[in-house]
């Protein structure tokens, strides 16, 4: 019998090691043999892993060959024009950040929006006789966005290379790539329009809604997404061990109410679960309702809520 669910990941390059990290880390140790394209989940027996270049990925969710795939999400917006109904974003997974922007010489001071990039683009037309050029590999994403601000007299001219040093080889007036810092558009002598941020992208666990989900198919997501929004949930949170009374159920309640969570201890004695960002307020609170002596502050390797948000992103999908 074959595997339920298809499983896309990235087969090179940056993006391949951190995905593999963080699904080891998430206890979903992709298994693949050298040279080999195809591969297991570790613990997942109904899983089979395709290893593709990222665009593939984006390519495969759209035709529906996948059922799941991790990718950046530029990537899906570029390769499907209609990607919120062919795809589901389920989980952004906190790395291979990067920004579509679109960039202008830093020379030109006078313009810093698209509205004063339209103008140029509408001067240069009737100064030059033909339309500015911008160079990009982000064709639809380009035409979408100046769609978007009213421009449309201009070119694109596609980038098959280094697309920041399209002006100064004189074959393009601005561009549209991706940055994480600004560094390398910066010594191009380029900058970046205040308002020209077409898409903050990271990496996705995508779902296709193309795909064939079977019972057994969502049953296996159900199990990925669980530990998935586990470990995120774990990661970003803290158990606090203090001196107050398991039978303190007043006590438990104003925790409750102040939105943190108290789980019961092996000792049963409570834990009380808090976002990071709530470390400090959830200890003052310990304090204003008479918790004395040492709070320890514990990080955890999973947090099983009795939610799965990432599942339930995709039951809503693929019902709609």
């Amino acid at each position: 019998m074959g595997a339920a669910l298809s499983f896309a990941l990235p087969s090179k390059g940056r993006l391949q090691e951190q995905v593999a990290g963080f699904l080891d880390d998430a206890g979903l140790k992709p298994i693949t043999a050298a040279r080999d394209y195809r591969g297991t989940l570790s613990g997942e027996p109904g899983v089979e892993i395709k290893l593709m270049s990222s665009g593939e990925i984006a390519g495969a969710l759209m035709a529906g060959d996948v059922h799941f795939g991790i990718t950046g999400e530029d990537l899906i917006r570029e390769t499907i024009a209609d990607a919120n109904h062919a795809v589901a974003l389920l989980q952004p997974l906190g790395f291979g950040f990067a920004d579509v922007v679109v960039a202008v010489p830093q020379a030109w001071i006078d313009v810093s929006t698209m509205a004063e990039l339209d103008d140029v683009c509408t001067a240069f037309h009737a100064r030059h006789k033909h339309r500015l050029r911008i160079a990009t590999k982000y064709l639809s994403l380009t035409r979408g966005f100046f769609a978007a601000h009213g421009i449309s007299d201009y070119r694109i001219v596609e980038s098959l290379g280094a697309t920041e040093g399209a002006p100064a080889a004189g074959v393009a007036e601005a561009i549209v790539d991706i940055t994480t810092s600004g560094a390398t558009l910066a010594a191009n002598g380029l900058k970046v329009l205040n308002d020209g941020v077409i898409l903050k992208s990271q990496a996705q666990l995508a779902a296709s809604l193309k795909a064939q989900w079977s019972a057994p198919a969502l049953e296996v997501a159900g199990r990925i997404c669980a530990r998935i929004a586990a470990r995120e949930l774990a990661r970003n949170s803290y158990l606090l061990r203090g001196s107050f009374s398991p039978t303190d159920g007043r006590l438990r309640a104003r925790f409750a109410q102040a939105g943190f969570c108290v789980i019961e201890g092996r000792d049963g004695a409570p834990l009380l679960l808090c976002r990071r960002e709530e470390l400090s307020r959830a200890v003052a609170l310990l304090r204003t309702h008479g918790v004395r002596g040492a709070v320890a502050a514990e990080r955890v390797d999973y947090v099983f809520d009795e939610t799965n948000p990432p599942l339930a992103r995709l039951l809503a999908a693929v019902k709609t």
